[in-house]
C-alpha cells in the first residue's frame, strides 16, 4: 500500500512537466500570432496598463503579447507551486488554469509579485510552510489591478505605494479566505474571489476618499474566433486523448472513472484528482473545455482574452469540482436569464457570466439541476451589479457575486426544501490542499446535513 501511494505521488509530481509544456505551447502560439518586436512592445503596454475589468490584453497589446504574458505567468505559477513544497493535487490545475486564463486580461508577470510577497511574509510570520499558502497567494492576485492602479496612476499613487498595498493584500488573504470558505459551505468554488471582493469593497472606497478615481474599463477584442477556437479545440482534444490513452490505465477503467466522477456533487473540497485519478480528470478537462467553447460560440459570443480565460478557468476546475452534469444547468440558468431579462447573451459581461457562473456548480450537483438553473439565473443579474462598486478592481467578480448567491440560497434550500439544519463547514480551508494521497469519493447524491427533528 505504501509503495502504491508513493507511486501515485510521483505520478502527480510529473504532471508539473505538463504545465511547463503548456506554458511553452502558449509562448509558441504567441510567437506564431505576432512578431517578436510587436510582442515586446505589447508586453510593455501590458505592464503599463491599469488592468481594471474588462481589459482584454488581446485588444490593447495584440494576441502575441497576451499569449506570451500568459506563458510567463503560467511558468512562474508552476515554478512557485513546485518549489514551495505544495503537494500536487486537484487544486494545482485550478491555480494554473486561473493564472494562465486571467493573465490574458488583468494579471501580468509584474503586478502579481507584491501580492505573492505578502503571502510569503504571512507564512513566515506564522512559521508555517510557504507551500501551505502558495495556492491562495497566487489566486489572491485577482486584486493585481489594485497594485497596477496605485503604482501607475500619475498624480495620486506611486510604485512604492502600489507595492506596499499589494503586500498587505497578500498578507491578509490567507486568514480571510479561510473564514469565507466556512460561510459559503462549499457551494461557491471561487472562494478566494469572494474574499477578494470583500477586500475590494473596502479598498476602493478608501482610495476614492483619498482622491483616486478608479473606474471600470471596456477593452473587448473581436475577430479571433477561428484562431482561438482551433487552438482550444486542439488543447481539449489533447486532454481527452491523454486521459483515455496516456495514463497507464485501461480505456474502460478511465471511462468508468469518468462516469463515477459525473455523479459527484462537486461541493468543495472535491479533489477529483485524488478521488478518480489523472485519466478521468484529463478527460473531464477536455470535455468541459469543449462544452464551454460551444456555449460561447453558439450564443453569439467572442473568443478573446476574457472568454478564453474563462474557458481555461473551467478546465482548471475540472480537477476540483466541475463536470458536465453540474455546470450545464447553471449555464442554462444564465441562458434563461438572457430570454427574459433586458440584456443579451452577446453582451460582454454576460458572456463572462455564462462561463464563470459555473462557480455555483456545487449547488446543481448537491441539490439537483433545477436549483442549478435557479442559481445561474440569479447569478446572471447579480454579477452585472457587483463590479461597478469596486471599479473593476476584483478580477474574480463572478466569484464575489457567486458567493453572495450561495450564501443566500444554501440555507433556504436546506431548511425550506430539504427540511434539514443549515450548518457551517468545520473543515479547515487549507487542510485538503496539503495532501495528495488518494481518497474515497463520497456517496453520490448524499445530503450530509442533519434532518430537522
Amino acid at each position: 500500500m505504501e509503495r502504491h501511494r508513493m507511486a501515485e505521488h510521483t505520478r502527480y509530481e510529473r504532471l508539473y512537466g505538463l504545465f511547463l509544456a503548456y506554458a511553452a505551447l502558449l509562448a509558441l502560439f504567441g510567437l506564431i500570432m505576432d512578431t517578436p518586436v510587436n510582442i515586446l512592445r505589447g508586453l510593455s503596454t501590458i505592464i503599463l496598463t491599469e488592468d481594471a475589468l474588462i481589459t482584454d490584453y488581446v485588444l490593447i497589446a495584440g494576441p502575441g503579447a497576451a499569449l506570451v504574458n500568459s506563458a510567463l505567468v503560467t511558468a512562474i505559477t508552476t515554478v512557485i507551486l513546485r518549489h514551495s513544497g505544495e503537494p500536487f493535487n486537484g487544486f494545482s490545475p485550478v491555480v494554473v488554469g486561473l493564472m494562465s486564463g486571467f493573465s490574458l486580461f488583468g494579471k501580468n508577470f509584474v503586478n502579481i509579485w507584491p501580492i505573492l510577497l505578502g503571502t510569503f511574509l504571512y507564512a513566515k510570520s506564522r512559521r508555517e510552510p510557504v507551500g501551505k499558502y502558495a495556492p491562495v497567494g497566487l489566486l489572491a492576485t485577482a486584486l493585481a489591478p489594485v497594485v497596477s492602479y496605485i503604482a501607475l496612476d500619475n498624480g495620486w499613487g506611486t510604485p512604492l505605494a502600489g507595492g506596499l498595498v499589494g503586500i498587505l493584500i497578500g498578507f491578509i488573504m490567507p486568514p480571510l479566505s479561510a473564514y469565507t470558505y466556512k460561510i459559503q459551505n462549499g457551494m461557491n468554488l471561487y472562494n478566494v474571489g469572494f474574499a477578494c471582493g470583500l477586500v475590494a469593497f473596502i479598498l476602493v472606497p478608501l482610495m476614492g476618499s483619498m482622491g483616486a478615481t478608479p473606474t471600470t474599463q471596456y477593452h473587448w477584442a473581436e475577430g479571433y474566433d477561428l484562431a482561438f477556437g482551433v487552438a482550444l479545440g486542439l488543447l481539449c482534444a489533447a486532454c481527452c486523448i491523454a486521459g483515455l490513452f496516456c495514463t497507464g490505465r485501461p480505456l474502460w477503467a478511465t471511462w468508468a472513472g469518468y462516469r463515477r466522477l459525473l455523479q459527484d456533487s462537486g461541493r468543495a473540497p472535491s479533489d477529483f484528482l485524488r478521488m478518480f485519478g489523472a485519466g478521468p480528470v484529463l478527460l473531464n478537462t477536455g470535455i468541459n473545455g469543449l462544452i464551454s467553447m460551444a456555449f460561447i460560440l453558439c450564443s453569439g459570443g467572442d473568443l478573446n482574452g476574457p472568454t478564453v480565460g474563462g474557458i481555461l478557468t473551467i478546465m482548471g476546475f475540472s480537477a476540483f469540482g466541475k463536470h458536465a452534469f453540474n455546470i450545464i444547468p447553471v449555464m442554462a440558468g444564465v441562458f434563461l436569464g438572457g430570454l427574459v431579462m433586458h440584456w443579451s447573451l452577446s453582451d460582454s459581461a454576460v458572456q463572462l457570466a455564462c462561463l464563470f457562473c459555473t462557480t455555483l456548480a456545487p449547488i446543481s450537483g448537491y441539490f439537483g439541476w433545477p436549483f442549478g438553473v435557479l442559481a445561474g439565473f440569479l447569478h446572471s443579474s447579480v454579477v452585472l451589479y457587483t463590479g461597478t462598486p469596486v471599479a473593476g478592481m476584483n478580477l474574480y467578480n463572478n466569484g464575489f457575486s457567486g458567493g453572495l448567491v450561495a450564501i443566500v440560497l444554501y440555507p433556504i434550500i436546506i431548511a425550506v426544501v430539504r427540511h434539514r439544519k443549515p450548518t457551517l463547514v468545520d473543515q479547515d480551508y487549507f487542510d485538503p490542499l496539503e495532501h495528495d494521497e488518494p481518497v474515497t469519493p463520497p456517496v453520490p447524491h448524499a445530503i450530509t446535513e442533519e434532518e430537522d427533528l
